[in-house]
């Protein structure tokens, strides 16, 4: 009888074993699973903090350059008549930037395809304009293609005699495209978001050095816009439309 008894709990033992090591498998698992979650989270949270670190230095950036820049024409900025002769075919396709750097702009709806001239700021701290009205000008100050922050573009709405490469700037809605091409061959492409209209004499140039997205690549089209202003050559508004990309 005892015997029975002890193979009857030795039976019973070695049935015990399979259920703790599938017990013991499921809580390994389980541990591992947890330890993968936390080394996720841990990872999203760096980098959420890496961006939000690159966001706040771009942004800073960007209030650095706007403190002291204006746009063209504001504190009655005199600047030379741009050119109004097309550039050639030839001229255009054989127009050479630097890699990383902006060539050229292709608005489809305006059925704008221009160079993209680097531009710095002139004595009076004014964002310098192209010195043709077909082509447009980046400010070198701004993001350039594919960076987070904003490119700043500008270009003449007309002249005297002839429309300009912005002339049809306000006819731009949300979610048209608008793309660059960088020097390397890259193609960056943006939506329209949103076009802002001001005073001449009161332009956001802070906005214009930010993406209207902070988290996305902006591009910023910045203009003259409105009616000329009597007895001057200036215009009496300013018009940026902003765009992100992707």
């Amino acid at each position: 009888m005892a015997i029975l008894l002890e193979s009857y709990s030795l039976m019973n033992y070695y049935k015990r074993i399979p259920a703790q090591r599938r017990t013991l498998k499921k809580k390994v698992k389980a541990a591992f699973l947890s330890n993968i979650l936390v080394f996720v989270a841990i990872g999203l949270l760096i980098t959420g903090s890496g961006i939000s670190l690159y966001d706040w230095r771009a942004n800073e950036v960007a209030n650095q350059h706007a403190a002291n820049l204006v746009y063209e024409a504001n504190h009655n900025i005199k600047h030379t008549v741009p050119s109004t002769i097309k550039p050639s075919a030839s001229t255009i396709a054989n127009y050479v930037v630097a890699p990383t750097l902006p060539r050229y702009l292709i608005i489809p709806r305006l059925s704008v395809n221009a160079r993209v001239l680097p531009v710095g700021v002139n004595a009076q701290g004014a964002i310098e304009t192209p010195d043709n009205i077909y082509d447009t000008a980046w400010y070198n100050e701004s993001a350039q293609p594919g960076q987070l922050g904003a490119m700043l573009i500008d270009g003449h709405v007309s002249s005297w005699t002839a429309q300009g490469v912005f002339y049809g700037l306000k006819a731009l809605q949300p979610g048209d495209a608008i793309e660059v091409r960088g020097g390397n061959g890259a193609i960056f492409t943006y939506q329209v978001v949103e076009t802002q209209v001001y005073d001449a004499s009161n332009v956001d140039m802070t906005a214009a050095m930010k993406s209207i997205n902070p988290s996305k690549p902006g591009l910023n089209l910045i203009s003259c816009a409105g009616d000329v202003i009597p007895g001057t050559s200036e215009f009496n508004e300013r018009i940026i439309v902003f765009a992100t990309q992707g």
